[in-house]
């Protein structure tokens, strides 16, 4: 029998994220991150991924990627994709996802922020522990773009620390960086 961990919840949000110079921007939803969170989230025991933006038109593109493989042609193709992305919740702000999570556990889920620019944070074999042993839920909340608005970090209650190569260049996709960090507190 699988040892108890606490609920896990991811958060890819789209808004507010940073550009290239900095500046708070809402940034496009890709097919690419909704199927690779979707399928990082399954092998990882994720309860809910959440994909977050602010746009409806955004979140409709993103329903329907969804759509086609729960309800749709996909679903004949790739069963293993529907399992996939039934995890995930389209939602237009972070506020909508911390409630449907709180919901979903009968808690309100520990904001993990993560970060490339990090300097300091919480170590991952630390809130591996926590997530291994105390049971109460964990968001953690991923940003496309440049990384996450500075806003966020003050919403937050736990900032984790970046990930770091051997070199200094430091600029991962989403996709991998979520998937890195999903097996760092989730693997075996």
């Amino acid at each position: 029998m699988a040892p108890q961990m606490a609920e896990l919840f991811v958060a890819l949000l789209h808004h507010p994220v940073l550009d290239r110079r900095e500046r708070v921007i809402a940034s496009a939803i890709t097919s690419l991150d909704i199927h690779d969170l979707a399928r990082s989230a399954l092998t990882y025991g994720v309860r809910t991924a959440y994909v977050v933006h602010p746009v409806p038109e955004q979140r409709a593109f993103a329903s329907t990627v969804i759509d086609h493989w729960i309800t749709g042609q996909g679903r004949v193709l790739d069963a293993r994709r529907q399992r996939a992305l039934r995890l995930i919740e389209v939602v237009a702000d972070l506020d909508e996802a911390i409630d449907d999570a709180t919901l979903r556990a009968g808690a309100r889920p520990l904001l993990v922020l993560t970060s490339a620019r990090t300097n300091e944070g919480l170590a991952y074999d630390v809130l591996r522990q926590r997530i291994e042993g105390e049971g109460a839920p964990v968001m953690l909340l991923f940003g496309t773009g440049f990384g996450l608005a500075p806003a966020l970090a003050q919403r937050a209650d736990v900032v984790l620390s970046a990930l770091r190569g051997p070199t200094d260049y430091n600029h991962l996709s989403v996709r991998a960086a979520s998937a890195i960090i999903l097996d760092r507190l989730r693997g075996r």
